[in-house]
């Protein structure tokens, strides 16, 4: 019976210092803000944004698939990808990759295996953490085959239960508050 104590013990320490290192594991922190489901909150941005873990890949356990669906202003929106995190010191890299084909979910076998067309157009950035969260700036026109109409430089703002993406230049601003779901 000691025994087992002993062994029930160490397996209690070995899982809490698991939980302890990924919690300050800045990848894991990031994944763990962006998931779940946020609701636009900006006046003509009914769009909700939608992400599932799906740690198929050892060497990237937070990986996301993202889906982005409603209505911004007039026009309908859909997108849908695969979000990688990898840790750059204190930043996270983060990478976007498309699924131009929508039969693709996050159940799907297929979700990490991309087209040609898919693969190189994949869209980059790096968050620095602030305060509770992450910020970050696009590229510009570097994200504008992975997201339609995305051809501006937009910062990125990432705090628990909420995103804000702004155009740098227009100063048009995005909010998403994250669903109680």
């Amino acid at each position: 019976m000691k025994q087992r104590s002993i062994f029930v013990f160490l397996a209690a320490a070995l899982l809490a210092a698991t939980a302890a290192s990924a919690a300050e594991d800045p990848s894991y922190r990031l994944a763990a803000i962006l998931s779940g489901s946020f609701q636009g909150t900006t006046p003509g941005n009914d769009l909700m944004v939608s992400t599932q873990p799906f740690p198929t890949d050892p060497t990237h356990p937070y990986d996301l698939f993202v889906t982005i669906s409603g209505k911004y202003q007039e026009d309908n929106v859909r997108f849908q990808g695969v979000m990688r995190f990898d840790v750059q010191g204190s930043d996270v890299f983060v990478t976007y990759v498309p699924h131009f084909d929508l039969t693709v979910t996050a159940l799907s076998p297929e979700i990490d295996n991309f087209t040609d067309r898919e693969a190189a157009a994949a869209c980059s950035v790096s968050f620095k953490p602030r305060g509770d969260g992450f910020t970050s700036e696009t590229l510009g026109s570097s994200c504008a085959l992975a997201i339609r109409g995305a051809t501006s430089k937009w910062t990125i703002e990432v705090e628990p239960g909420t995103l804000r993406l702004r155009d740098a230049k227009s100063g048009e601003t995005l909010r998403f508050k994250k669903s109680a779901k």
